[in-house]
C-alpha cells in the first residue's frame, strides 16, 4: 500500500507539471497573440505599464545585480589565479574571467536574482488578484487578463535581462581586476582593455541569447503560478516559493544545455 501511494503521488507530481508546463506555454503563444492584434481589439499595451515593470524588473534591480558580480568576478580570479599558479599561467588568468564571466557566469547569476525578486514578486501580485477575484473583475470589465497581467512583464522581463546582464559582464570583469591587478602587474585601465580585447562577439552573444530564454522562463513561471493559485494567502505564499524554486532549476538546467550546445 505505501508503494501504491508513492506511485500515485509521483504521477500526480508528474501530471501537476505537465499541466502547468502546457498552461505556461498557451500563456507564452496567448501573450504573442494579443501583443499583436491587442489594437485591432482595443486590447493595447500601454507603454507606461512596461516602462513601470522595466523599473521594478531591471533599474531596481541594478545595485544587487552590479554588486554580486563584482564579488564573483573577484571569487573568480582568486580561484583561477591560485589554480593556475601551479603551471605557471598566471597571465591566463585574464582571458579566463572574461569569457567565463560573459559567457556563464553574469547570465546565470543575474538569472537568479531575478527570479528571485520579479519572478516571486509577479507570482505574489497576480496570486493575491486571483484571491480578491481581481481577475475575475477584469473580464466582466472586458480586459484580457493575459493582456493586462503577463504580456507587460514578460515585455519588460525580454528588454531588461539583457541589459542587466551587460551591466554584470562589465562588473564582472571589473571584480576580477580589482584582485589581479596587483598579482599581474598591471594598471586597471590596461587590464580593462586587455579583458575587452580578447573577447569575440560570441562571447557576449551566448549570455544574451541565454538572457532572452530566462526572462521568458521567469516571466512565464511567475505567471503560471499566480494564476493557478488556490486556497487564500497562504496559497499565494506557496505560489510564490514554487515560482522561485522552479524558475532557478529551469535556468539551471537550461543554461546547461546552452552551454553544451553553444561550446559544441
Amino acid at each position: 500500500m505505501a508503494m501504491r501511494a508513492l506511485i500515485e503521488a509521483l504521477g500526480a507530481r508528474v501530471v501537476q507539471a505537465i499541466e502547468r508546463f502546457g498552461f505556461g506555454v498557451s500563456l507564452l503563444f496567448e501573450s504573442i497573440y494579443w501583443l499583436i492584434v491587442g489594437p485591432r481589439y482595443k486590447q493595447r499595451v500601454h507603454l507606461w505599464q512596461i516602462a513601470e515593470e522595466f523599473r521594478k524588473i531591471g533599474v531596481n534591480a541594478t545595485f544587487i545585480v552590479n554588486g554580486l558580480s563584482v564579488v564573483v568576478g573577484m571569487m573568480l580570479a582568486i580561484q583561477l589565479l591560485y589554480a593556475l599558479s601551479d603551471f605557471g599561467a598566471e597571465s591566463q588568468v585574464l582571458l579566463a574571467i572574461a569569457k567565463s564571466v560573459t559567457r556563464e557566469f553574469s547570465p546565470l547569476i543575474t538569472g537568479i536574482i531575478v527570479a528571485g525578486r520579479s519572478g516571486a514578486a509577479l507570482a505574489a501580485k497576480i496570486g493575491s488578484q486571483v484571491v480578491n477575484q481581481e481577475v475575475d473583475a477584469l473580464k466582466v470589465m472586458g480586459i484580457v487578463p493575459v493582456r493586462f497581467l503577463v504580456l507587460p512583464p514578460l515585455i519588460a522581463m525580454v528588454l531588461a535581462l539583457p541589459m542587466l546582464i551587460i551591466l554584470a559582464d562589465i562588473s564582472g570583469i571589473f571584480g576580477g581586476a580589482l584582485f589581479s591587478v596587483g598579482k599581474m602587474d598591471m594598471t586597471l585601465a590596461a587590464y580593462m582593455k586587455a579583458s575587452l580585447d580578447v573577447l569575440v562577439l560570441s562571447d557576449v552573444m551566448q549570455g544574451l541569447i541565454k538572457s532572452v530564454v530566462f526572462a521568458v522562463i521567469i516571466a512565464l513561471v511567475g505567471a503560471t503560478m499566480g494564476l493557478q493559485v488556490k486556497g487564500g494567502a497562504e496559497g499565494v505564499g506557496r505560489a510564490t516559493t514554487q515560482a522561485v524554486v522552479i524558475s532557478i532549476t529551469l535556468i539551471v538546467i537550461t543554461d546547461m544545455i546552452f552551454s553544451y550546445f553553444l561550446t559544441q
